[in-house]
Protein backbone atom coordinates (compact mmCIF):
# COMPACT_ATOMS: atom_id res chain seq x y z
CA UNK A 1 0.00 0.00 0.00
CA UNK A 2 1.12 3.53 -0.76
CA UNK A 3 0.24 5.50 2.34
CA UNK A 4 2.15 8.64 1.67
CA UNK A 5 1.48 10.87 -1.26
CA UNK A 6 4.34 13.31 -1.79
CA UNK A 7 1.94 15.66 -3.58
CA UNK A 8 -0.42 15.85 -0.61
CA UNK A 9 1.94 17.31 1.97
CA UNK A 10 3.69 20.30 0.37
CA UNK A 11 1.04 22.01 -1.76
CA UNK A 12 -2.54 21.40 -0.58
CA UNK A 13 -3.30 25.05 -1.33
CA UNK A 14 -3.02 24.14 -5.04
CA UNK A 15 -6.21 22.05 -4.89
CA UNK A 16 -8.94 23.95 -6.72
CA UNK A 17 -11.36 21.06 -7.36
CA UNK A 18 -12.23 18.07 -5.17
CA UNK A 19 -14.18 15.24 -6.82
CA UNK A 20 -15.49 12.00 -5.40
CA UNK A 21 -17.02 8.78 -6.64
CA UNK A 22 -20.27 7.59 -5.02
CA UNK A 23 -20.65 3.80 -4.80
CA UNK A 24 -17.88 2.32 -2.67
CA UNK A 25 -16.58 5.75 -1.70
CA UNK A 26 -19.39 7.97 -0.39
CA UNK A 27 -21.30 4.72 0.27
CA UNK A 28 -20.25 1.25 1.37
CA UNK A 29 -20.93 -0.04 -2.14
CA UNK A 30 -24.05 -1.92 -1.10
CA UNK A 31 -27.15 -1.74 -3.25
CA UNK A 32 -30.35 -1.71 -1.23
CA UNK A 33 -33.74 -2.31 -2.83
CA UNK A 34 -37.24 -2.08 -1.40
CA UNK A 35 -39.95 -4.54 -2.37
CA UNK A 36 -41.26 -2.02 -4.89
CA UNK A 37 -37.84 -1.78 -6.58
CA UNK A 38 -36.90 1.53 -4.96
CA UNK A 39 -33.14 1.83 -4.57
CA UNK A 40 -31.58 3.13 -1.36
CA UNK A 41 -28.04 4.19 -0.48
CA UNK A 42 -26.53 4.99 2.88
CA UNK A 43 -24.35 8.10 2.91
CA UNK A 44 -22.15 9.16 5.81
CA UNK A 45 -23.01 12.61 7.18
CA UNK A 46 -19.36 13.25 8.09
CA UNK A 47 -18.41 13.02 4.41
CA UNK A 48 -21.10 15.57 3.59
CA UNK A 49 -19.90 17.95 6.29
CA UNK A 50 -16.32 17.56 5.05
CA UNK A 51 -17.30 18.44 1.49
CA UNK A 52 -19.07 21.56 2.74
CA UNK A 53 -16.08 22.52 4.94
CA UNK A 54 -13.73 22.21 1.96
CA UNK A 55 -16.13 24.19 -0.20
CA UNK A 56 -16.06 27.03 2.34
CA UNK A 57 -12.30 27.36 1.73
CA UNK A 58 -12.99 28.18 -1.94
CA UNK A 59 -12.38 24.70 -3.34
CA UNK A 60 -15.07 23.58 -5.79
CA UNK A 61 -16.50 20.15 -4.95
CA UNK A 62 -18.41 17.59 -6.94
CA UNK A 63 -19.39 14.04 -7.73
CA UNK A 64 -18.32 12.07 -10.80
CA UNK A 65 -20.08 8.71 -11.04
CA UNK A 66 -20.90 6.00 -13.57
CA UNK A 67 -24.46 5.67 -12.34
CA UNK A 68 -27.27 7.99 -13.27
CA UNK A 69 -29.77 7.88 -10.43
CA UNK A 70 -31.93 10.39 -8.61
CA UNK A 71 -30.41 9.46 -5.23
CA UNK A 72 -27.07 10.95 -6.27
CA UNK A 73 -28.76 14.09 -7.57
CA UNK A 74 -30.67 14.47 -4.30
CA UNK A 75 -27.47 14.09 -2.25
CA UNK A 76 -25.55 16.60 -4.38
CA UNK A 77 -28.39 19.10 -4.16
CA UNK A 78 -28.77 18.69 -0.40
CA UNK A 79 -25.05 19.35 0.11
CA UNK A 80 -25.00 22.24 -2.37
CA UNK A 81 -22.17 20.70 -4.41
CA UNK A 82 -20.76 22.65 -7.34
CA UNK A 83 -20.75 19.74 -9.81
CA UNK A 84 -22.57 16.48 -10.43
CA UNK A 85 -21.53 14.40 -13.43
CA UNK A 86 -23.56 11.19 -13.71
CA UNK A 87 -23.50 8.40 -16.26
CA UNK A 88 -19.76 8.81 -16.79
CA UNK A 89 -18.92 5.36 -18.18
CA UNK A 90 -16.12 3.94 -20.33
CA UNK A 91 -13.57 6.67 -19.72
CA UNK A 92 -16.32 9.15 -19.05
CA UNK A 93 -15.13 10.00 -15.55
CA UNK A 94 -11.84 11.35 -16.87
CA UNK A 95 -13.65 13.19 -19.67
CA UNK A 96 -16.11 14.70 -17.16
CA UNK A 97 -13.27 15.92 -14.94
CA UNK A 98 -11.45 17.43 -17.93
CA UNK A 99 -14.65 19.22 -18.92
CA UNK A 100 -14.95 20.73 -15.43
CA UNK A 101 -11.27 21.74 -15.48
CA UNK A 102 -11.74 23.46 -18.81
CA UNK A 103 -14.78 25.32 -17.47
CA UNK A 104 -12.83 26.38 -14.36
CA UNK A 105 -9.63 27.19 -16.25
CA UNK A 106 -7.49 24.83 -14.15
CA UNK A 107 -5.23 21.87 -14.83
CA UNK A 108 -5.77 18.25 -13.80
CA UNK A 109 -2.85 18.71 -11.39
CA UNK A 110 -5.10 20.99 -9.33
CA UNK A 111 -7.73 18.27 -8.94
CA UNK A 112 -8.14 15.89 -6.02
CA UNK A 113 -10.19 12.74 -6.67
CA UNK A 114 -11.15 9.81 -4.48
CA UNK A 115 -12.48 6.57 -5.94
CA UNK A 116 -12.42 2.87 -5.23
CA UNK A 117 -12.79 0.66 -8.31
CA UNK A 118 -11.47 -0.02 -11.82
CA UNK A 119 -13.83 2.52 -13.40
CA UNK A 120 -12.04 5.21 -11.34
CA UNK A 121 -8.54 4.13 -12.41
CA UNK A 122 -8.01 6.49 -15.37
CA UNK A 123 -9.20 9.55 -13.47
CA UNK A 124 -7.22 8.64 -10.34
CA UNK A 125 -4.11 8.23 -12.49
CA UNK A 126 -4.59 11.64 -14.16
CA UNK A 127 -5.20 13.94 -11.18
CA UNK A 128 -2.61 15.70 -9.07
CA UNK A 129 -4.06 14.33 -5.83
CA UNK A 130 -5.45 10.78 -5.69
CA UNK A 131 -6.84 8.83 -2.76
CA UNK A 132 -8.89 5.69 -2.22
CA UNK A 133 -10.76 4.02 0.64
CA UNK A 134 -9.00 1.26 2.59
CA UNK A 135 -11.22 -1.33 0.89
CA UNK A 136 -10.58 -0.14 -2.68
CA UNK A 137 -9.71 -2.76 -5.29
CA UNK A 138 -6.05 -3.78 -5.60
CA UNK A 139 -5.67 -2.18 -9.05
CA UNK A 140 -6.62 1.21 -7.61
CA UNK A 141 -4.34 0.74 -4.60
CA UNK A 142 -1.46 0.09 -7.01
CA UNK A 143 -1.63 3.55 -8.64
CA UNK A 144 1.66 5.36 -8.03
CA UNK A 145 1.43 8.05 -5.33
CA UNK A 146 -2.16 7.21 -4.38
CA UNK A 147 -3.06 7.77 -0.75
CA UNK A 148 -4.72 4.67 0.68
CA UNK A 149 -6.87 5.89 3.55
CA UNK A 150 -7.50 4.00 6.79
CA UNK A 151 -11.31 4.17 6.52
CA UNK A 152 -13.46 2.13 4.15
CA UNK A 153 -16.00 3.41 1.66
CA UNK A 154 -19.13 4.73 3.38
CA UNK A 155 -17.25 5.01 6.69
CA UNK A 156 -16.21 8.69 6.35
CA UNK A 157 -13.14 8.00 4.19
CA UNK A 158 -13.85 11.17 2.21
CA UNK A 159 -13.89 13.16 5.46
CA UNK A 160 -10.65 11.48 6.55
CA UNK A 161 -8.91 12.82 3.44
CA UNK A 162 -10.55 16.25 3.60
CA UNK A 163 -9.44 16.63 7.23
CA UNK A 164 -5.87 15.86 6.13
CA UNK A 165 -6.09 18.44 3.34
CA UNK A 166 -7.58 21.10 5.61
CA UNK A 167 -4.89 20.48 8.25
CA UNK A 168 -2.24 21.30 5.62
CA UNK A 169 -3.91 24.41 4.11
Amino acid sequence: MHNDNPCLVPYPSDIRLFLTDVDGTLTDGGMYYGTDGTEFKKFNTRDGMGLQMLQRTGVKVGIVTSENVAINENRARKLGLDYLKQGARDGGKLAAAREICQEMGISMQQVAYIGDDVNCYDLLSAVGWAACPADACDKVKSIPRILVLTRCGGDACVREWIDMILDKR
